[in-house]
């Protein structure tokens, strides 16, 4: 009889950042409110289905709670404190996204709607600590980093 090895590791995840300017130049991030627990609001995001890559799983994440089509601007930073969230542990691998259109929640998003990056609601799981990291331009290529986020 084969061996079978039952692996208990972390479940692998994916956030998707989409940041638009508001009409008095500041800058906001597409957040949604999640309707199942852990409530609260969110970054779009979800776990990656078997057999999926997590570039595939961010993207389709988006259109799934959001309805928006989006294109990779560069993968982040991979977020994987075993504390992150509180169903399991997981790890999840945050992208920087561009998207065009009016977000309408979907799926298991209640409302998805852009927040001015100053204005947050409080977020669930580690999203706080990961937009501050996309609004400072911490893991950001040079080359991503809007100018309005560059230090003076």
């Amino acid at each position: 009889m084969a061996h079978v090895f039952k692996y208990t590791g972390p479940s692998l995840c994916v956030d998707a950042l989409v940041e638009r300017a508001l009409p008095d130049g500041s800058r906001a991030i597409l957040l949604i409110e999640r309707r199942f627990p852990p409530h609260g609001w969110a970054i779009p995001g979800g776990f990656v289905d078997a057999g999926e890559s997590a570039e595939t799983a961010v993207l389709r994440e988006l259109l799934e709670e959001t309805g928006l089509v989006g294109t990779i601007r560069y993968q982040m930073h991979t977020y994987s404190d075993p504390q992150r969230d509180p169903r399991r542990q997981t790890a999840s691998v945050a992208f920087a996204v561009e998207a065009t259109g009016d977000p309408q929640a979907g799926d298991d998003a209640g409302r998805a709607a852009f927040w001015p990056l100053d204005a947050l609601p409080p977020l669930a799981f580690d999203h706080g600590a990961i937009v501050a990291d996309y609004a400072s331009g911490r893991f950001a290529p040079a080359a991503a980093i809007p100018p309005t986020a560059r230090a003076s």
